[in-house]
């Protein structure tokens, strides 16, 4: 419901169902399309169940008749407390879910008891599921209306057609922008984090405009901070934004606040750099299309004292004084903030705004560079990691989404190996794939020399922004720095031709390239690591994408190792050939009959698998390896299988079975070591056991024209190693990963031997 103000009020609802009441007629009501029996065209299943509740004098209902309805929709959002309650209670994030059952689509409540579903992505767009159980929310303030609400549901599997031209029942539904069912919010939240802007709340369409600065006042940040705290009124900045941040949603259950969001400016003139911050509602109107290297005309802002533990992004001119005493706050209100966008054309040299000065670092240069630096890179794209989460808290249900790429600019044999995580463009955070141009900048320098093999690799800050089309116009073409500068990704495109060229000549995929899928399944992936087993030397384990990281600890002892490995299986459909090693201790013989459990847990999903890239089918990849959409999304005409797509993982799959210390418990987990010799770059391979607690098995050193070992010699020499950790006491990381629908992996991810096991 509406208040004066045209803002929703705080209630049950304000975009729910128009509910027939006594004194309308039956037949129809205004806002809502509700026929009795006897009504042209086919019956709807929402129709009845809504009369059948409207007859009803109970609150929830079984309806009468139940059947398949398919899921358009799964939006989130933040409910706020309810006006009794007196003690603050944690974020509830609840979730309205489209239906429709073939005549009309219908936005119903889900009971926060089903919230589950969502998170194990049981409920998700495009499947089918059965409504056993509805209820009603009535909006108390208004006669007549009310929200429908799922109680109980039965998910089923993926429906094969699904049509989009069904029309909202309630015509309240359709409105621009979309709104929430309940509370006071003016809209939703991405589905799977808070850090992405999300719906058409959104504007993305503001423009430079010329500007007439006769009869304008300007004033220097220099001079503001040694002025401002004895002024009133302050004149306009004009700037120029160095930085970016990406978006914070700071909403709570207490807080009414309609769009609580914020994010940070850098902004630089010829005299320093200071920090902007943007409030609420004008981040919806301004975020997204505010970009770096943009020039501001800021007028009606307000100033304050700076917060004293927020650090501030290194300035990208050294020159550049740092005003770190104040802050400009820009707000829709308390003033009223006017930003205007001045055109480049308009930038006058007597200005002396300050130029971008990125700081663009080659594979080569980046092994010499120390820790906790600051970098930008650009190169090609040559793997994408299915998209993850980590949790904020424990005990919360706020999630960090990232992935991990990587990006080859020809200058080394390794890529730069980056951790990427969601920096409020979902739209290019979504859409990446390999063989695309990519660029990321400001990302921070993470290295250990003392450890073996050393750790070295890039990760995403608050001010990184990405770039993978339309590289012309952006900031980074103008900076003056890097413009006698080789082209790296130049150089990484003709040496990915040369490799690929090879390749085409023996009919094998033109595409060297890879990434790791997942499909539609992962929306939280659940990632839990345990502790402790029966251990050995390290062997080599690729990180498997999965979402919720939480830790324990568990003791045990490697027993068995089985080598599954599937060849020949490419996009033709040839032939599938198995390979097996398999190597058993004697322990295993004597115990595992009189065991009290046994886990199994070591199966690998088709979306686990590694696959080769292939360019004409980039969509579909793409939508494999992302988080689970909002909203459904219709196939373009009949979509391959990933069992289709070829396998990057030549090594196959082991099968581990560690068991427990006192011999009464043992689980059976995936162990999937990297080997790819026709690229050397990609397969991340060391020395058997010497690296087992990291990521990856790398080959033995060649010389001279002896050629890397094949998968079949490499796994024997896995099995064989994996001999020597007969009795052995280990202390094994497993990563646990809920894939979604009762999908469920276990991966070995490290083993370290105790020093002491007494």
């Amino acid at each position: 419901m509406s208040g004066e103000s045209g803002q929703p009020e705080a209630g049950p609802s304000h975009a729910g169902l128009d509910w027939p009441n006594p004194e309308r007629n039956r037949a129809g009501v205004p806002g809502g399309v509700i026929r009795r029996a006897g009504a042209q065209g086919p019956r709807s299943w929402i129709q009845k169940v809504l009369e059948q509740i409207m007859d009803s004098p109970r609150q929830c209902v079984t309806p009468s008749e139940v059947v398949p309805v398919t899921v358009l929709a799964v939006q989130r959002y933040l409910l706020e407390d309810e006006p009794r309650d007196t003690v603050p209670k944690p974020p509830l994030y609840c979730y309205d879910v489209t239906i429709s059952d073939g005549v009309y689509q219908e936005k119903c409540y889900l009971d926060p008891s089903l919230n589950s579903l969502v998170y194990q992505n049981i409920l998700k767009v495009g499947i089918q599921m059965r409504i056993s159980r509805v209820s009603c929310l009535y909006n108390e303030k208004r006669i007549g209306q009310g929200i429908l609400c799922i109680d109980n549901v039965h998910c089923g599997e993926t429906s094969d057609s699904i049509s989009l031209e069904t029309p909202f029942r309630n015509r309240a539904h359709q409105e621009k922008p979309e709104r929430p069912l309940r509370g006071g919010k003016s809209h939703y939240l991405a589905l799977w984090n808070n850090e992405d802007p999300y719906g058409d709340i959104w504007l993305t369409d503001k423009q430079p405009e010329e500007h007439n600065f006769s009869d304008t006042k300007i004033i220097s940040l220099s001079h503001l901070e040694m002025t401002w705290t004895n002024r009133r009124n302050f004149p306009a900045l004009l700037v120029r934004i160095l930085h970016k941040s990406k978006l914070r949603y700071y909403g709570k259950p207490d807080k009414k606040m309609i769009e609580p969001y914020q994010t940070f400016l850098e902004v630089a003139d010829s005299s320093g750099t200071v920090s902007v911050i943007m409030w609420n509602a004008l981040c919806p109107e301004w975020y997204k299309s505010l970009r770096v290297g943009l020039v501001l005309l800021l007028q009606d802002y307000s100033v304050k004292k700076s917060y004293p533990f927020r650090i501030q992004p290194v300035p990208v001119d050294p020159q550049i004084k740092l005003i770190s005493t104040m802050e400009i706050c820009l707000n829709l209100r308390d003033p009223p903030t006017n930003i205007i966008i001045i055109p480049e054309k308009q930038v006058k040299p007597e200005w002396r705004l300050p130029k971008l000065n990125h700081r663009f670092t080659t594979r080569s240069e980046l092994d010499d560079m120390p820790g906790n630096c600051i970098c930008d890179v650009i190169g090609l794209l040559v793997f994408v990691g299915r998209v993850q989460r980590s949790k904020k808290k424990e005990n919360r249900e706020d999630f960090w989404s990232y992935r991990w790429i990587h990006i080859a600019d020809g200058t080394s044999e390794q890529p730069f190996i980056v951790e990427l995580f969601s920096t409020s463009q979902p739209e290019i955070f979504e859409n990446i794939y390999p063989m695309a141009y990519f660029v990321c900048t400001q990302l921070k320098v993470v290295r250990n020399d003392n450890q073996v093999p050393k750790l070295l690799y890039l990760t995403t800050t608050n001010e990184s922004g990405v770039f993978i089309t339309g590289h012309r116009g952006q900031p980074y073409t103008y900076d003056a720095k890097n413009a006698n500068r080789p082209s790296t990704s130049q150089a990484a495109r003709v040496e990915i031709q040369e490799r690929n060229g090879k390749r085409h000549q023996d009919d094998e995929p033109v595409n060297s390239q890879y990434f790791q899928t997942t499909s539609t399944n992962l929306s939280l992936s659940n990632k839990i690591r345990i502790l402790q087993g029966p251990h050995a030397n390290p062997v080599a384990v690729p990180q498997p994408g999965a979402s919720v990281q939480t830790k324990g600890i568990k003791p045990g002892m490697p027993s068995i190792f089985n080598r599954r490995a599937n060849t020949n299986a490419s996009l033709q459909g040839k032939a599938r050939k198995t390979i097996s090693d398999r190597w058993e201790s004697q322990l295993w013989r004597e115990k595992k009959f009189g065991l009290i459990d046994h886990l199994h847990y070591s199966h690998v999903y088709p979306e686990s698998i590694p696959r080769k890239f292939m360019f004409e089918h980039r969509k579909f990849l793409s939508e494999q390896y992302n988080s689970q959409p909002a909203k459904y999304v219709p196939p373009e005409g009949r979509p391959p299988k990933l069992d289709d797509f070829k396998s990057a993982r030549s090594l196959g799959h082991f099968e581990v079975t560690i068991l427990g210390l006192n011999h009464e418990i043992a689980i059976d987990v995936a162990f999937l070591p990297m080997y790819c010799p026709e690229d050397i770059r990609t397969s991340q391979i060391d020395t058997l056991l010497t690296s087992m607690n990291y990521s990856c098995a790398y080959p033995q050193d060649t010389t001279g024209n002896d050629r890397l070992p094949g998968p079949r010699a490499v796994a024997g020499d896995i099995i064989k190693a994996a001999t020597e950790l007969d009795r052995v006491h280990i202390v094994g990381i497993l990563d646990i990963c809920n894939l979604g629908n009762n999908k469920v992996e276990v991966y070995l991810h490290k083993i370290y031997s105790p020093e002491n096991t007494s």
